[in-house]
């Protein structure tokens, strides 16, 4: 029986003890961070720096061009015309409240698409109400 226990006591040491000091990875390497700054990490994951976009402060341009307006990397905002080469229909556009539907008239277009729209609301929260 001696000579039994030392055999797999040899074995213990040649095959177990190996594979148990020294695991070998079955999976990928996480990528080395790149040299420079290193971001903080958050529950998600890195967080993003946020960017800081400039604010026009020249009162001169503020008035007289409509600041953002060009979106594109070359040329310039729009200039701000005079009031009287705009159409006139633009001064009477309801820029104070919503009208509510009693207000409206029920022979208008305005009317019947404010009614589909409350409609499809209330049938959105209705259907969010089932059970199934």
């Amino acid at each position: 029986m001696s000579n039994f226990t030392t055999v797999l006591n040899l074995v213990r040491q040649r095959l177990i003890a190996p594979a148990l000091s020294n695991p070998v990875r079955s999976y990928a390497v996480k990528p080395a961070a790149p040299a420079g700054k290193k971001k903080k990490l958050g529950k998600l994951g890195p967080i993003m720096e946020k960017k800081i976009i400039p604010v026009e402060t020249d009162a001169n341009k503020l008035v007289n061009y409509v600041c953002g307006s060009n979106y594109l990397k070359t040329g310039q905002d729009v200039k701000i015309k005079p009031d009287s080469e705009y159409p006139e229909w633009l001064w009477t556009l309801n820029t104070e409240r919503i009208i509510p539907l009693d207000e409206l008239d029920p022979n208008t277009k305005q009317y019947w698409r404010r009614l589909r729209k409350l409609a499809l609301r209330r049938n959105n929260q209705l259907s969010k109400l089932k059970k199934f």
